[in-house]
């Protein structure tokens, strides 16, 4: 089922929905138990279920100087929600107007008014509005007044994991944990990049890779290492192993280079948008007596990755 996307300004063609508010950064284990509360609630009423997020992160209004480590981009994120079956996604501009709104004035213009929201979904621990300095028993009274059903979505929690949230899933891929990283993501953690051009070592080694620019600067990175991968392009997958970090063995450098070797693939990618889905990582960053030792442990980490059931 295909999500419609609508931006503020557009015609919004619904009279009614059940709908939720938020970033959801990351699409988690947490944001998709909200979500498929939305649908259920939205089925019994017979209305249309709507996801309702921003286009950057609040924080980068509110503070100048916040660099956000992003888990998924506006473009990934939507793919992401796209998957939920969520009928319809709206995306606002978030601006320092909008951030000057009280609770009340956001409930009423915004999503009452404006997107039509009959029945709103709020996390268990989610704030909106000005300063953020009312919560859910505000909020229901506010809706009362407005003649708005405001549910409290009670908090997501598994035998594994009692808090879930996109700090637990940046925190875990700094420590290059991506199978808590993805356990909490209930998919693979998702980079998407260009592919730049490099200094051509790989190919002379027999392991020609994609050096990659993150189509985000935002976008978070996960720690030194190498890691087994899905490499997405052209509507084909393959099987790669990708390097995070700085090359020691062919010298010091001081930027952070991503590099992605793609198994078993002899085509030309320069310039071109690859999407990587990381699935473990394989081991540390290392740094080896001679090239030919670093050969053969590039055999060994291709054998680990292309023996994986993924």
């Amino acid at each position: 089922m295909n999500m419609y996307i609508f931006r503020y300004n557009d015609t919004i063609p619904w009279d009614n929905c059940v709908a939720t508010v938020g970033f959801f950064d990351g699409v988690h284990a947490g944001h998709r138990y909200l979500l498929q509360s939305v649908r259920d609630i939205a089925r019994d009423e017979h209305k249309i279920s709507v996801v309702i997020t921003f286009d950057i992160h609040p924080r980068k209004v509110l503070h100048a100087d916040f660099q956000p480590k992003l888990l998924t981009t506006l473009e990934e994120k939507i793919s992401v929600l796209s998957e939920t079956g969520i009928d319809a996604c709206v995306v606002l501009n978030f601006t320092k107007d909008l951030s000057q709104l009280s609770a009340f004035s956001f409930l009423k213009d915004v999503l009452l008014d404006k997107l039509k929201v009959s029945t709103l979904l709020v996390g268990h621990d989610h704030r909106f509005g000005h300063n953020r300095e009312q919560g859910f028993d505000e909020y229901r009274a506010f809706g009362a007044t407005l003649g708005m059903n405001v549910i409290q979505v009670e908090k997501y929690t598994t035998d594994e994991a009692h808090h879930i949230s996109s700090s637990e899933v940046r925190h875990a891929l700094e420590r290059g944990e991506i199978a808590q990283a993805n356990k909490l993501l209930t998919y693979p953690f998702i980079l998407t990049g260009r592919v730049k051009s490099g200094f051509q070592v790989g190919r002379k080694i027999g392991f020609p890779t994609a050096n990659l620019t993150p189509s985000d600067k935002g976008k978070i990175i996960p720690a030194t290492g190498v890691y087994a991968v899905r490499v997405k392009w052209d509507n084909h997958t393959f099987h790669g192993m990708m390097n995070i970090g700085y090359r020691p063995t062919m010298g010091h450098f001081d930027e952070k280079s991503l590099e992605v070797h793609i198994i078993d693939f002899e085509g030309d990618v320069y310039d071109r948008n690859l999407k990587i889905e990381f699935i473990a990582k394989i081991r540390d960053e290392m740094k080896f007596s001679s090239v030919d030792e670093l050969i053969i442990q590039l055999e060994k980490d291709k054998d680990t990755v292309i023996t994986m059931d993924y």
